[in-house]
């Protein structure tokens, strides 16, 4: 098959299979003349980052009810939106998203730019999304390569070549794919094809529409690629969070700065995360307890282990640097995960005292 036979090939595909998604457009809607929202778009493709559909769908219905366009985002509050982002993960895309909402909003009328150059320039915007956003809302012949588009062409054309060093290769061979008709529907269609069919264990090769062009498949090595270069282990790393509640049940909080991971989310005072255990550093004198057991959650470069201290404080205790907060205006889900994982241990300890 030729380059615009498999084209046609996966739009033909993507016009009868194309998944129904929260904020896509879809073929029927396309050939009726509805056009996606960039804005939703780039909400989309932010939160889909290292995160599922599945896992995104309830944060985007979420936010595009709070906050249904670019404007109304750019004018929320920081706090609201880190809340709300809680328990999605890699909560720098949440400040960015910020960051980007007002930066369009402010210089640029509240549109976002219909070039992939020029959303290139927005804060939080990489090469991938803004290939997204260009192609998807304005129908630029850009190359939208994610995970799944990777794991397609390296099929199509069996790349052998270890991810990630293969990547400008198949970046390369994805723009050669990329039609200039309908360039938004055709990145849709290969991340659907991606994700449906070409998925990476026990692709479904019997019933994929790109099977007569697929050089993997015919070769016998379509399960094995991509391939990887291996992950080296990731490191342990410890620290210890304190968790105090006042005996009008109010309990001290701090937001984190900007600068460290789950920077300006609530969270629980503590030490540093390092390999070395670390000393012991209260946020203030009281009968601080150990609860039993430990939080574990991982990180992308590293594994953390907190021991979690509890104490009760009497009413008159002062914050200090964090914060109290009474029972009606504590809501542990807007708390990130990890920190979420620190209050459940802790709330048994304290429950039990």
């Amino acid at each position: 098959m030729r380059d615009e036979e498999i084209g046609r090939a996966l739009l033909d595909w993507y016009d009868r299979h194309a998944r129904a998604l929260p904020w896509r457009v879809g073929p029927e809607e396309r050939r009726a003349g509805v056009r996606p929202d960039p804005y939703r778009v780039w909400l989309s493709e932010i939160m889909l980052q290292q995160t599922t559909v599945a896992a995104v769908r309830d944060y985007f219905r979420r936010f595009t009810e709070r906050w249904p366009d670019v404007a109304a985002l750019a004018a929320a509050e920081d706090g609201d939106v880190m809340a709300e982002w809680a328990g999605l993960g890699y909560y720098a895309r949440a400040r960015n998203l910020l960051k980007c909402a007002r930066v369009v909003a402010g210089d640029h009328g509240g549109q976002f730019p219909e070039s992939r150059d020029g959303l290139l320039l927005l804060p939080g915007i990489g090469p991938y999304t803004a290939a997204a956003i260009a192609a998807i809302a304005h129908d630029e012949p850009a190359a939208v390569v994610d995970g799944n588009v990777e794991r397609v062409i390296a099929r199509l054309f069996a790349v052998e070549t270890p991810l990630p060093a293969a990547k400008p290769d198949l970046t390369a061979l994805a723009a050669r794919l990329t039609p200039a008709d309908r360039p938004g529907d055709h990145a849709q269609a290969m991340m659907d094809l991606g994700a449906t069919i070409c998925t990476p264990k026990s692709p479904a090769c019997g019933i994929c529409p790109l099977r007569p062009a697929c050089k993997a498949e015919r070769e016998g090595i379509a399960t094995g690629l991509p391939r990887k270069t291996p992950k080296k282990a990731k490191p342990i790393r410890h620290g210890i969070a304190y968790v105090g509640q006042r005996d009008d049940g109010a309990v001290l909080v701090e937001r984190r700065p900007e600068s460290v991971l789950l920077g300006g989310m609530l969270g629980w005072p503590g030490t540093g995360w390092a390999e070395a255990e670390p000393a012991p550093a209260p946020p203030m004198p009281a009968d601080w307890r150990s609860a039993p057991g430990e939080v574990r959650h991982t990180f992308t470069h590293f594994h953390l282990r907190l021991s979690v201290m509890t104490a009760r404080l009497p009413d008159a205790t002062a914050a200090g640097a964090g914060q109290f907060l009474a029972p009606g205006d504590f809501r542990p889900s807007d708390l990130p995960t990890l920190m979420r994982k620190v209050y459940d241990l802790a709330a048994a300890a304290l429950h039990d005292d």
